[in-house]
């Protein structure tokens, strides 16, 4: 995380990324903290999940209820709080192309590295769920065109997601894809294919572009191993709502216990120690800052007298 009051160290991008020729895992993360978690854990990008997003804020499922200042807020703590890449959920673009050219100018600014823009009705519902419905695949060209050319770098990188797998076929949402790519998309994002052959038909189909995969835990999508992705060509995966899940997991299984129990001890042993925690998020660089700034208002008065 960059430091308070100081110059953070420069953030990689996207691009850099991918020139190294490897793939590029992204953890997904709904909050600054989670944000922090995957960076200490190692990982060169976070991706914000829109599920997660609408899970944590709202209590409520990925439906489109998240308006663009809720996600660019939201982005904007994240990418704030980590010195990675992070790869955000733009939903739609939340409008028509005039629209997604404030979409991108708001998340470029939010310090977001790239975004993905989909091809469904707004309101939008997660990519892995059913009743989807998408827009015209002309309308989402246009789309991806006025989002590459409001960006104010190409280090900002434009991700074209297409939802028309479950509503119109396989070869129709790779139809699709070739349009995205062809209006200027920096990488593709073909959503939920149902079978190992449908992944390795997306990557024979785009040699020449990145591909992100959704690795998307319990979703249509089946499970499938890193060096399988590897060796088709993918360059990025996410993996949108496993942080989620095992939060929920933890926090309940702490709420029982003080519930049966009537305090959290049994579970203490399980937990980060409360100075630990305190360490993690940054104490001791907010500790080095009052002090910092003690010593300059002794120096003034010091002066004065």
């Amino acid at each position: 995380m960059a430091d308070l009051l100081r110059p953070g160290n420069a953030k990689p991008s996207l691009r850099d990324l991918l020139a190294r020729d490897e793939l590029i895992l992204a953890p997904g993360c709904y909050d600054a903290l989670g944000a922090r978690l995957v960076e200490e854990a190692g990982f060169d990008a976070a991706y914000m999940t829109g599920f997660g997003s609408a899970a944590s804020r709202l209590g409520r499922p990925d439906v489109g209820l998240l308006s663009l200042p809720e996600m660019v807020d939201n982005a904007h703590r994240i990418a704030q709080a980590v010195d990675i890449p992070v790869i955000a959920d733009a939903d739609t673009g939340y409008g028509n192309p005039v629209n997604v050219i404030r979409t991108v100018q708001e998340y470029e600014a939010a310090g977001a590295a790239a975004i993905h823009i989909e091809d469904q009705v707004m309101p939008k519902k997660c990519g892995h769920m059913e009743g989807k419905q998408v827009i015209d695949a002309g309308e989402m060209a246009a789309k991806v065109r006025a989002a590459v050319a409001a960006r104010s770098s190409d280090e900002f990188h434009i991700i074209a997601r297409t939802d028309a797998r479950a509503v119109e076929g396989l070869e129709a949402a790779l139809d699709r894809a070739r349009l995205y790519r062809d209006a200027g998309a920096d990488a593709l994002f073909v959503e939920a294919p149902q079978s190992e052959q449908e992944i390795e038909a997306v990557a024979h189909a785009f040699p020449d572009v990145p591909l992100l995969f959704n690795w998307a835990e319990g979703g249509k999508t089946p499970p499938v191993s890193r060096k399988f992705l590897r060796e088709l060509g993918f360059r990025i995966v996410i993996f949108p709502i496993g942080t989620l899940l095992a939060a929920t997991a933890a926090m309940r299984s702490l709420l029982a216990q003080i519930k049966a129990e009537g305090t959290p001890a049994g579970a203490l042993p399980s937990l980060p120690a409360f100075g630990e925690f305190l360490d993690f998020i940054g104490m001791p660089e907010i500790q080095e800052l009052d002090r910092r700034f003690a010593e300059s208002t002794d120096d003034v008065r010091g002066a004065s007298t």
